[in-house]
This record gives structure tokens, C-alpha cells and sequence, in this order.
């Protein structure tokens, strides 16, 4: 099986050298890049399947390159952890709201960070997989059909759907817009609130096993599926 391949995109050549190397050390395959313009270029032409964005970078910050990367429909399944010296709660929900799928705060431990990139893509590798879990739940693709503790819990096809885009893309932000095309469909033209209908019946359906908190609202922004829920 072919090593993972994974770009930096760091200004500071020592940083960016010592991330290639532990990366190496596990097994991972890295190209490199000192600014935005380059790692544009680098993603075209090298695929990698995830990215490291330092957040501050000389012609673009990481955070508005990560946005642009995720309105590009050619990375939408490209694994992003930005790093960063910011480590207000501000800065690291406007990053994972931007599009990142992890946050990492310099200074940090080598091994944090591989740990970190291995489990970002072991969760891309689940979309892949027939059977997604995740808390309570267990979507089976083959079977099309959502369990809990063997109990089956009954979705419409859309609900259906929607909790397999969500849950195949945890922890993630999607505003409806971004839902209506990965859902519905780029063609279908259909109001920005009929998510919001779906979404509800998708919450009550889930309620009866205590994971309708799993579908979260992100004010002004969109919905997510997480597991992790906030007091």
C-alpha cells in the first residue's frame, strides 16, 4: 500500500524540516511549500492526502487558503490541520469553521502531530468503508440502513442521506448551501430552508437513542455531526 502523501506548507524552513522528517520517520511521504502560491501548485500536481497550513504565511494567511481549498470542488475530501501560535478558542473555531480538520498549537510535540495526521486520515479512510460509527450510531452503506445497540432507527431517504454526508465528514461545518449541493444535488433547485426541515425530522428521528445532539447548529454558519458535544 502506498505511504500517505503529505504537504507542508510552512514559511520557516527549520519548522518545516523537522515536520518532514518525524513525518518521514512514520512512514509518510511530504512535499514542501513556503508559501500559498507554491503549495497551490504542489496540490495540483502532487494529490496529497492531507495538508499542513501554518496559519501565518508571507502572501496569504493558512486560514484564507484553507477556505479556498474547500470551495474547490477538486479538494473538498483533502485532510487540512493548520498550525498555528494561536491558541484563543476565537482563532481555533474560526479555523475548523474555515474548513480545517484539526487545529494544532505551536509549540507542539512531533509525536502530537503525527498522531494528529494519523487519525485525520484514518477518518477520511471511513468514508470509504461500508460500515461508519460514531458514538451510538452505526450507518451501514451496503444495507442502507442506521442502527443503535442493533436497534434500527427509521430515516427517510433524505434523513438518510444527510446523516451519512454528516457523519462521513464529522466535525466539519457545512452551511446549507454547501448541504443542498452534496446532498440534493448540484441541479436540484430546491430553498435553503427545506435543510432545515430535514434536519429537524433527522434530530427527532435520532432522539429516541439520545444522539439528535449529534446533528449541532453552528450559528451563522451551517451544521455539523459531532460527537463531541459541548455542555
Amino acid at each position: 500500500m502506498a505511504a500517505s502523501k503529505i504537504l507542508i506548507v510552512e514559511d520557516e524552513t527549520p519548522i518545516r524540516e523537522m515536520i518532514a522528517f518525524h513525518l518521514a520517520r512514520a512512514g509518510f511521504e511530504t512535499v514542501e511549500a513556503g508559501d500559498c502560491r507554491s503549495a497551490r501548485e504542489l496540490l495540483a500536481d502532487e494529490r496529497p492526502d492531507l495538508a499542513l497550513i501554518d496559519w501565518m504565511l508571507p502572501d496569504m494567511s493558512g486560514l484564507e487558503l484553507t477556505r479556498m481549498l474547500k470551495r474547490d470542488k477538486a479538494n473538498e475530501d483533502l485532510g487540512i490541520i493548520m498550525l498555528t501560535a494561536r491558541a484563543e478558542e476565537y482563532d481555533k473555531v474560526a479555523g475548523l469553521e474555515g474548513g480545517a480538520d484539526d487545529y494544532v498549537t505551536k509549540p507542539f510535540a512531533p509525536r502530537e502531530l503525527v498522531a494528529r495526521v494519523q487519525a485525520v486520515l484514518r477518518r477520511a479512510m471511513r468514508t470509504e468503508e461500508e460500515v461508519v460509527s460514531a458514538g451510538v450510531l452505526e450507518l451501514d452503506t451496503a444495507g442502507h440502513r442506521v442502527t443503535s445497540d442493533g436497534r434500527e432507527i427509521r430515516l427517510g431517504p433524505t434523513e438518510y442521506r444527510l446523516l451519512h454526508f454528516l457523519m462521513t465528514h464529522a466535525d466539519r461545518v457545512y452551511s446549507r448551501t454547501q448541504l443542498l449541493d452534496r446532498v440534493w444535488g448540484a441541479n436540484v433547485y430546491v430553498e435553503e430552508r427545506t435543510v432545515d426541515v430535514h434536519v429537524r425530522r433527522l434530530r427527532k428521528a435520532l432522539a429516541d437513542v439520545g444522539a439528535d445532539n449529534y446533528i449541532q447548529t453552528v450559528r451563522g454558519a451551517g451544521y455539523r455531526f459531532s460527537t463531541r458535544v459541548e455542555p
